[in-house]
């Protein structure tokens, strides 16, 4: 940690009020919204803000009855927030590097748990994972975000994308799976052999297998959490 005197230290952590763009990455861990209607993000993801905005929890039926069943059925724990007036927002969770998308009539799946904030002009969806895997992986579930809009996803460090090649199977730790292009569907497959159990645990007895065309993105860390019902 470098020495600063409280001046050089304001001077060079201070936020850039000459950037205006929507979502803008005051630092590569801090998102600001330069708010001037609505915006979506997860819940408890507000760190300051500045102006006249207020914030309102996702209500029961607030998306639809549908979206509402899907999450009690994934168990899923993350909600939404809306916050809604004119002002900046500043946005981070628990320190992850922040990457914002501009999305032009394209599709994203995230795995929910990694999704900071997107504009209400984006629409999106929970998908239901089909398999056992899905559930023994520790309640994974993803949000499908489909439109032209601003979306900012979260990662621990920095992400690589690999590509997905048509012939050709990526297989990845649901747990280290962040994103997917939205053309991909990913399975699951399962190797519980003893050999599995050897090492930093089970884990990676479950891996999510994207084939086709598209590309995945994964991060260097291995993020484990337990569904609502745990």
């Amino acid at each position: 940690m470098g020495k600063f005197s409280l001046d050089e230290f304001v001077h060079k952590t201070q936020q850039d009020d000459q950037e205006n763009d929507y979502f803008e990455l005051e630092t590569e861990r801090v998102l600001e919204v330069n708010l001037n209607g609505e915006v979506w993000s997860k819940m408890g993801a507000m760190i300051s803000y500045t102006g006249d905005i207020k914030f309102e929890r996702e209500r029961v039926l607030e998306h639809g009855l549908g979206k509402m069943f899907k999450k009690a059925l994934t168990g899923e724990g993350t909600q939404l927030m809306k916050a809604s007036g004119k002002g900046r927002l500043y946005l981070a969770d628990q320190g992850k590097k922040v990457t914002v998308f501009d999305l032009k009539n394209d599709s994203l799946c995230v795995n929910g748990n990694d999704l900071l904030a997107f504009e209400p002009s984006i629409n999106w969806d929970i998908r239901l994972m089909r398999k056992m895997a899905g559930i023994m992986s520790g309640g994974l579930f993803n949000v499908t975000l489909q439109g032209t809009g601003k979306v900012a996803i979260t990662t621990h460090f920095e992400p690589l994308t690999l590509l997905v090649k048509l012939g050709e199977t990526v297989y990845t730790d649901p747990h280290a799976t962040v994103a997917w292009s939205g053309n991909l569907t990913p399975e699951f497959k399962t190797d519980i052999s003893f050999r599995t159990f050897i090492g930093r645990g089970s884990g990676e007895s479950i891996q999510m297998a994207f084939s086709g065309e598209g590309f995945v993105i994964i991060q260097p860390f291995e993020e484990v959490y337990m569904s609502s019902e745990s």
